[in-house]
């Protein structure tokens, strides 16, 4: 009902001043929803939560992927430590033995096997002796092509004696060798031209043949 003892103002503004505490009531409602989560964020603060727990996910992913590459970097690092070092010492093993084997051996000029002996003798040495497979393989590399060594079948045709008159026990012939070939070969040789092996290089040859020697100066000498 229209009270005219409340001023002259027209019903228009009377639904206007109506329609204001019903619009306040439905922001404070809103307000209400957006603020509390009792009332309607559940939703917002479940994503938030979802969003949280994923980061922390990933930067733990993160941080674990770090650690392993850190520490696969720490392996190899000590694999490539380890290998140099053992690279060192394999390298100062075949220096130490080069130099052994400078000042034990050395190589005559070409001559014949008794002339290379005499050679050897009077330097303090002798027509080397070999006794295994190691020796064998070393004195190898000391040469390229053919050269005396201290063995021979003079004294007895078959019977391979070494120049300190021990026994031959363990040789490195050539296949086919020693053959006597003509009944003119007693003396031994190291590095075969006709040999197809590293190691089983040894061969009978005349011994007035001229031929580079090695000589092996004695460790108590």
């Amino acid at each position: 009902m229209y009270d005219s003892s409340r001023g002259g103002g027209s019903s228009e503004c009377e639904y206007v001043n109506w329609e204001k505490p019903r619009n306040s009531r439905n922001v404070d409602k809103q307000d209400r929803q957006c603020s509390d989560p009792a009332v309607g964020g559940d939703t917002a603060w479940s994503s938030c939560s979802r969003l949280t727990a994923v980061c922390a996910a990933l930067l733990c992913v993160l941080l674990l992927s770090i650690a392993i590459v850190q520490s696969v970097k720490l392996n190899n690092m000590t694999s490539e430590r380890d290998q140099l070092h053992a690279e060192r010492d394999e390298l100062q093993k075949m220096l130490n033995n080069t130099v052994q084997q400078c000042l034990r051996y050395f190589v005559t000029k070409r001559m014949g096997w008794n002339e290379a002996r005499q050679e050897c003798r009077s330097r303090g040495a002798d027509l080397v002796i070999i006794n295994s497979r190691e020796e064998q393989e070393s004195i190898s590399q000391m040469v390229t092509g053919e050269a005396w060594i201290g063995l021979s079948d003079s004294a007895e045709e078959g019977k391979w004696t070494w120049v300190d008159n021990t026994n031959l026990t363990t040789g490195f012939w050539w296949q086919g060798e020693p053959n006597d070939y003509e009944q003119k070969e007693d003396c031994a040789l190291i590095g075969s031209k006709f040999a197809q092996d590293k190691i089983t290089t040894w061969a009978d040859y005349p011994c007035e043949m001229k031929l580079p020697a090695i000589c092996e100066i004695k460790a108590n000498d």
